[in-house]
């Protein structure tokens, strides 16, 4: 026999509660988010691929045990990492408050009291033969406990439990998100470093060339075989060359500061040796197929547990509409004399059903149920958009890979050739046969090229960050299960009463 059919109040209240409803409209229509991908990406063949592996793999691809030592200081020490995993916390917090609803609320109900009643109170004229009023003094104990349960026939307290352990597994995808985007931001700025100890080795060398052609310029100036205008006209080229130093002192030392900080240390304590790009390998990436890549983004998964956690509080605010059912009882003993306590006469209960259906509430409860199914349509607009973004931040990773590439290729080439043309213009100059606005020109090309050639490695090196972190990382649909199936563990086991 059920509750309903054994407790007639509770009847009673079922009755109202769909006597109330006729006039509401509980009928949704979830909005569609089905965004089928497409076989396979405009920029590569379609094959699948293995994951890519976690963020220290990833960084042992590129053969530096120093870029390795930094990317695990970043996994162990980064703040933003600390704050995302804090952030989980919080939500399975947030997931137990929610979730508390579903157990009976059981308190011990104690108390102890002595209570003096005077005369004057209860007598206008005093008694007795001195003329004095009479007081009372009385005492009161009590030991028991208090329990309350709503009864969840409509799935409201159910919903609103799944609703934040979805949203605690959705903080764990956003710790992921977080991680990629500090490996990456961590791999970039290394790379940076590296880059502008390049630059500056090409400006130094630069200047040193410039330096030399001066000299020799100076020379046949005061030997009469050159002019004033030669002179200053190197000199410029001279100036030009070591005013390029300054500013790429400043992004070494700025970026090496930027990386400190992404290792959760103060720049005074961080070191970073650096090298070259050149000394470095690109790491091989394949993309797989447009499946597979969503399945690897953590940002994707998390999207796509706030959409399927506000179901479920769109189900609540809906279910708000049915009658609240709790069920009360104490229990206890009771007495004016503490001797008298643990007497079977001194047992006291009470068991009670209470209902409550809202009749009219301003049409509050209409409101959040129309509140939360514009949630729903909002979440799933971004979840749609989430897997087109992540579509097209494939596609761009391997249109800069691909480009990057030749950039760099066409580049060499081109700073090659000019340094053949400024070795041909030295020797012309030295043999008198070259004027000195040819050499400039030739000197300034190879400058640009050596130069633009530095900054078209490091684009290259860091196109290969940006499909890792287009790719989802070292995310997988493995990682996404194993922490699902931990976190609703754990949530699961921990079921006493007190922590």
């Amino acid at each position: 026999m059920s509750v309903l059919q054994c407790n007639p109040l509770l009847r009673l209240a079922a009755a109202i509660g769909a006597a109330a409803l006729c006039g509401c409209n509980l009928d949704w229509e979830k909005p569609d988010v089905s965004t089928p991908p497409p076989e396979r990406f405009r920029e590569a063949r379609p094959r699948s691929a293995p994951g890519i592996g976690g963020a220290r793999e990833f960084a042992r691809k590129f053969g530096s045990r120093e870029l390795s030592n930094i990317v695990d200081g970043a996994l162990a020490d980064n703040l933003d990492l600390a704050a995302a995993a804090a952030r989980i916390q919080e939500a399975d917090a947030q997931a137990r408050v929610s979730s508390a609803a579903q157990l009976p609320l059981v308190s011990i109900a104690d108390s102890v009291s002595r209570t003096q009643t005077p005369g004057t109170k209860t007598s206008a004229t005093p008694t007795g033969s001195l003329g004095q009023y009479t007081t009372t003094r009385s005492n009161f104990a009590q030991l028991g406990l208090n329990a309350s349960y709503e009864i969840d026939f409509w799935g409201k307290n159910e919903d609103a439990a799944k609703a934040a352990q979805i949203l605690a597994n959705a903080s764990r995808f956003d710790r992921s998100v977080v991680e990629i985007s500090t490996v990456a931001s961590v791999l970039n700025a290394y790379f940076q470093v590296l880059s502008a100890q390049d630059r500056l080795k090409i400006a130094h060398e630069n200047v040193k060339i410039a330096d030399t052609v001066f000299q020799a310029i100076k020379a046949r100036v005061e030997v009469g075989v050159a002019t004033a205008l030669d002179y200053s006209q190197q000199e410029s080229v001279l100036a030009v060359q070591r005013a390029t130093i300054p500013p790429l002192e400043q992004s070494l030392r700025q970026t090496r500061n930027t990386l400190a900080v992404l290792l959760g240390h103060t720049p005074e304590s961080v070191t970073i040796k650096g090298g070259s790009l050149t000394r470095l390998h690109y790491p091989v990436v394949p993309p797989g197929l447009p499946s597979e890549a969503l399945l690897r983004r953590p940002d994707v998964a998390e999207a796509e547990a706030r959409l399927a956690s506000q179901e479920f509080s769109v189900l609540q605010a809906r279910a708000a509409f049915f009658p609240s059912i709790t069920l009360t009882g104490q229990y206890g003993v009771q007495s004016v004399a503490f001797h008298n306590l643990l007497r079977p006469e001194a047992i006291a209960w009470q068991i009670a059903a209470n209902a409550a259906q809202p009749l009219f509430d301003g049409y509050n409860l209409q409101g959040q149920y129309e509140l939360q199914k514009g949630k729903y349509a909002e979440l799933a607009a971004l979840y749609r958009k989430q897997i087109i973004t992540a579509l097209s931040d494939v596609e761009n990773a391997l249109i800069a890979v691909r480009e990057t590439a030749r950039q760099v290729k066409l580049q060499g080439e081109a700073a090659a050739a000019a340094r053949r043309a400024y070795v041909v213009a030295e020797a012309r100059l030295r043999e008198g046969t070259i004027d000195i606005v040819t050499l400039a020109t030739t000197e300034t090309t190879l400058f640009q090229t050596q130069d633009q050639l530095a900054q078209s490695r490091l684009a290259y090196y860091q196109s290969a960050t940006t499909l890792y972190q287009a790719l989802g990382g070292g995310f997988s649909p493995t990682t996404r299960e194993t922490q699902i199936a931990a976190a609703d563990a754990a949530f699961d086991a921990d079921k006493g009463p007190w922590p």
